[in-house]
């Protein structure tokens, strides 16, 4: 079966072309924030216009960076590129591509990549934290993903661990995405988490802020583990080492739940995977 994947992100995008569990073709874009939802949907037809000359595509995934409304398959918003709120991005795929699609927010889809082809398999309940741009969670468990009532089950990044902490995008102050993303430290800063992460001072203290929404994560849903991706994630064990030390001192001294904290397997690749996963439960 021939599935075509796609990964929609706050800085770039990527879509790839699996013929059953391998990826054959893909290609990622930086995003054009201007250009808005109109330029990258422009930028995905140009894409898959041009490969639907040598692949025969059955089912499309997506992972949307962004509040996702799964039963209706609608896009809620996006705090980080203009033009998706309200839109039904698998309605319109689906009448662009002629086959069946199916959307996820991207941290969900994340967490499905990780769960079936990455270094969460055997793991339940996993929780996967997409640490980028933005802050997302998704919750595997049981073979599928946890939603929750409204499908915002899992929005990690927006988790208040700063009540006095300055304002985020989403209007409260003090959010775990506001304190800990890749948009903000840049902001802040004036230099990429890339950078950023290379400096062992500075990482000591950042660690403090990320451990914890992590530590709501381990107290609230006792996972088996966590599966961190995202580009601030492949600072490997310089981010890694020093926080999961500081779990193990945030963590309330009682509670026996694992610290099991690991990087995505599938690096950039977490979201299209899981996008292919997604799309074969169709």
């Amino acid at each position: 079966m021939q599935v075509l994947a796609i990964d929609i992100g706050g800085t770039k995008f990527q879509i790839a072309a699996f013929d059953g569990d391998r990826v054959v073709r893909s290609e990622a874009l930086a995003t054009d924030k201007d250009g808005g939802r109109d330029w990258m949907l422009a930028q995905i037809g140009g894409v898959v216009a041009e490969w639907r000359r040598e692949f025969h595509f059955e089912r499309c995934g997506v992972g949307f960076g962004g509040p996702v409304h799964f039963g209706e398959q609608r896009v809620a918003l996006s705090t980080h590129v203009g033009g998706w709120k309200d839109f039904h991005l698998s309605e319109h795929l689906a009448g662009l591509l002629g086959i069946p699609v199916v959307m996820d927010n991207d941290a969900n889809v994340g967490a499905l990549g990780e769960a079936h082809y990455g270094v969460g398999r055997g793991f339940s309940p996993l929780f996967y934290m997409t640490l980028s741009t933005g802050i997302g969670g998704g919750i595997y468990s049981d073979g599928k993903i946890w939603r929750g009532a409204d499908s915002y089950g899992g929005e990690i990044g927006h988790l208040t661990i700063r009540p006095d902490g300055p304002e985020c995008l989403c209007g409260a102050f003090g959010c775990y995405e506001r304190m800990c993303s890749g948009l903000w430290l840049e902001r802040d800063r004036g230099k990429p988490a890339k950078e950023l992460m290379q400096d062992a001072e500075f990482v000591r203290r950042y660690v403090v802020d990320l451990a914890l929404g992590l530590k709501t994560c381990i107290m609230l849903l006792n996972p088996a583990r966590i599966v961190i991706g995202g580009g601030i994630s492949k600072a490997g064990e310089a981010l890694f080492g020093p926080l999961r030390a500081e779990l193990r001192r945030a963590i309330t001294n009682w509670s026996a739940a694992r610290i099991d904290v690991a990087p995505a397997e599938l690096g950039d690749a977490s979201v299209l995977y899981g996008a292919l996963a997604l799309a074969k439960e169709l």
